[in-house]
């Protein structure tokens, strides 16, 4: 990476954060490889189309790969840089323990074609010490290369970390412009990664060390994740009290030093439900908090789903829709999506008394299958279900007009319809749990 020459990039792992990161490093004038075990993926990338809903994706996708500078293989190849993105979820012990093995089989493909002068970045979420590991594993597997802060003299490769801070819906446009905290193994690594940011980052990239930028990707999720959880303990005592979520929220939020968040049926996606446990275990005995409040935010749907069986259960003669299974608004992604939880399992207990309206989705997944449930549109879903249960604030909901849902029960769980109610519902069914 000397001189004017762009440096070589391979991009680990094409999902919804390693695809548009590759294609806005290919929109710098990158040469960029992007590695994926799905041959589906390769092959619809490489005929300049994509597999996930993001805004602005699809034409960046198909601009760099029609200049040629962003292909897709299913086997890893030599390069200047390399960029891992791949998941890091639970290991299925039932106790949250974070499995960082797609991050070591990357290191171990990584390995087979590192040559020295390379930089390696982690953009994973992972728990701290991650980088760290996939340090120690490259090394035991390329003995021939002095990796940083195992040498005493320059290191042959460069190892940092450098996790996303984006949201869904606007990836492509804060991949570009939001802050980037780069930690190295050492000094001189995070000046290698921050060199290679700032060719495309228009935000402020701020280096610091490895762990330490591993534990700040999980404090900022983690943060979130207890602000939410006291907006969702918030709307069940109102709810138990016969008060109005929305309405106190709105009212304590004009306090200049209050700031209280929309709570929702629980918490969804693959960052804010998953990396706060990443913190917990590594400090099981000093978490109360974090712990706390994942747990608030996960009994908030098992509440959703009585409050919704019960109105179900009342009115037996009325069929049933569940809007949305996104985690959140406006997007495709369902992973630990609250909305998809609860739906699930109304159409597990009521079958085909239950459909589904999500515009994001062509067909429903894997565990409404054989239930008799099926994916309707918006219209048939207000002209023939008289019960609602609003999962999701999809831009598609919020314009429904009050006069559209006069006649049915609804449970709105994300204050999408302020005011609504009709004479058979005399104080609507809206609070968020």
């Amino acid at each position: 990476m000397r001189g004017d020459r762009k440096p070589e990039v391979c991009v680990v792992g094409l999902g919804y954060i390693g695809l548009p990161t590759a294609a806005v490093i290919a929109r710098a004038n990158c040469p960029v490889t992007g590695i994926d075990v799905s041959p589906k993926v390769v092959e619809t990338i490489n005929k300049g189309e994509i597999h996930i809903e993001e805004v602005d994706l699809d034409g960046l996708v198909r601009g760099v790969v029609d200049r040629g500078l962003l292909r897709a293989s299913t086997q890893i190849v030599p390069a200047d840089v390399f960029v891992i993105a791949v998941p890091t979820p639970f290991e299925k012990d039932g106790h949250h323990t974070p499995d960082t093995s797609y991050v070591m089989a990357a290191a171990t493909e990584i390995a087979g074609v590192l040559k020295a002068g390379d930089c390696i970045i982690l953009e994973s979420t992972c728990p701290v010490g991650t980088t760290h590991k996939l340090r120690d594993h490259i090394a035991a597997l390329r003995p021939d290369l002095a990796m940083p802060g195992l040498t005493e003299n320059t290191p042959d490769v460069s190892i940092s970390y450098c996790p996303e801070r984006v949201l869904p819906g606007r990836i492509v446009e804060e991949l570009t412009n939001n802050d980037r905290s780069i930690g190295g193994i050492t000094p001189r690594c995070a000046r290698k990664a921050l060199a290679f940011y700032k060719q495309f980052v228009r935000g402020t990239c701020v280096t610091t060390d490895a762990k330490s930028a591993e534990m700040t990707k999980l404090a900022e999720n983690a943060f979130r994740d207890v602000n939410i959880a006291f907006a969702n303990e918030l709307s069940i005592i109102a709810d138990q009290t016969g008060l109005d979520v929305w309405e106190i929220i709105r009212l304590a939020n004009r306090h200049p030093r209050v700031n209280i968040l929309s709570p929702g049926p629980g918490v969804g996606g693959h960052c804010i439900a998953v990396d706060p446990w990443f913190i917990v275990h590594g400090a099981p005995d000093h978490t109360p908090l974090i712990r706390t409040g994942r747990e608030v935010n996960d009994a908030k749907m098992h509440h959703v789903i009585a409050r919704a069986e019960a109105l179900i259960e009342d009115n037996p003669d009325l069929r049933v829709a569940c809007l949305g299974l996104a985690f959140k608004a406006n997007i495709d992604d369902f992973r630990e999506s609250p909305a998809r939880f609860v739906a699930s399992r109304l159409v597990r207990k009521f079958g085909s008394r239950v459909s589904i309206v999500e515009p994001y989705a062509s067909e429903l997944p894997i565990e409404f299958s054989d239930t008799g449930a099926e994916l309707i549109d918006l219209d048939e879903a207000l002209e023939e279900c008289g019960i609602i249960i609003l999962l999701v604030d999809h831009d598609l909901f919020k314009v429904v007009p009050a006069e559209e849902l006069r006649g049915a029960l609804v449970y709105d769980t994300r204050g999408v319809w302020p005011g609504v109610s009709d004479e058979r519902v005399p104080e609507r069914l809206r609070l968020a749990g």
